[in-house]
């Protein structure tokens, strides 16, 4: 099967997914190889903390106006390529502070590249704040994501160490997400286990969970997410790199599909997983069997959780349908 039909992706982090061409313009003297090693997983990750670990060379040459309108730009670029009709991307601004940018600059110069691109990929930020945070910072992210709400920022996001840190320090942040009536997701399910969902749904109020694959040890937790339409961020190659779960027979993910779960299929980080989505629809097709059918699911429900208005959903819900009509057709 060729995999050029239209795709939703909602779970990208920029600075997880710099292309070499990208790296090369800030870094000339770097070749494919040494870009492999530092910029694609490590052979010998074995856990999440070495996946984020990974990021901090990438996050090294964002600190510009012009390696952040750069860096995003790369983004949409190879979401084009990849026949994505629609993102949200994410990324942390304070992490991007350390030339003199402030926190507003920063967002104001990945918005400038969106609004800059033309191209058939439809675009927003999702702005995080990271479990180490303190509760100020978490509160500083979130009055980013209120500010720019009506400019490009659709979502405020928590990531990093789920294992190692807490919701204390952010719990404001989201209340106050919550209150203005704007949208939120965190990580969850991902270094933890399915309590660490059923806790950030409690306490975060989130529409959507990053990851979340490990609901699937808990029965009561699929039938909430079902019964409250939560939509799952599901990333299966960084899954595999970070043990959350082994590549082979054994990862659930048909266990979401046969409970009609809302998720989505993402990529999380192109360059650190070194992955598309084409290749991981590929890998859905040959290990656990999926047909078309399944993959008009998954992003129509990813489109249905898109942090968007009903008038925007539906006009790319179009294209999503008929992007998908000649491979459905061809199995009738």
């Amino acid at each position: 099967m060729l995999y050029n039909f239209p795709k939703i992706e909602l779970h990208l982090h920029i600075d997880c997914s710099l292309s070499f061409q990208f790296v090369k313009k800030y870094v000339p003297d770097i070749t494919l190889k040494e870009y492999q090693e530092v910029y694609n997983t490590p052979v010998n990750c074995c856990s999440l903390n070495d996946y984020l670990a990974c990021a901090q060379a990438a996050i090294l040459l964002m600190q510009t106006k012009e390696q952040i309108i750069d860096a995003t730009l790369d983004v949409i670029h190879q979401l084009e390529n990849d026949q994505v009709i629609y993102a949200e991307l994410r990324f942390a601004p304070l992490q991007h502070l350390t030339k003199g940018l402030t926190p507003e600059e920063v967002v104001e110069a990945s918005l400038e590249a969106v609004n800059s691109y033309t191209g058939p990929v439809k675009v927003n930020l999702i702005l995080c704040t990271l479990r180490h945070f303190t509760k100020e910072q978490s509160n500083l992210t979130a009055d980013l994501v209120i500010k720019y709400a009506t400019k490009g920022v659709v979502g405020l996001d928590l990531a990093a160490d789920e294992a190692g840190y807490g919701l204390e320090n952010h719990q404001a942040a989201f209340t106050k997400i919550n209150t203005y009536g704007l949208n939120c997701t965190a990580h969850a399910g991902e270094a933890r286990g399915a309590e660490s969902v059923m806790e950030t749904l409690s306490i975060l109020g989130v529409k959507r969970i990053g990851h979340g694959i490990r609901s699937v040890e808990d029965l009561e937790l699929i039938e909430n997410l079902k019964r409250n339409d939560i939509h799952l961020e599901i990333c299966p190659t960084s899954n595999h790199i970070t043990h959350v779960f082994p590549a082979g027979k054994e990862y659930p993910i048909n266990q979401l599909l046969k409970n009609r779960i809302s998720f989505g299929i993402n990529t999380d980080g192109r360059a650190i997983s070194n992955v598309t989505l084409a290749d991981e629809y590929c890998w859905l097709e040959e290990t656990k069997g999926w047909d078309i059918n399944d993959m008009f699911y998954v992003n129509d429900k990813a489109l249905h959780a898109a942090f968007i208005s009903d008038q925007e959903k539906e006009s790319i819900q179009k294209i999503l349908n008929e992007g998908f009509k000649p491979f459905i057709d061809s199995l009738s």
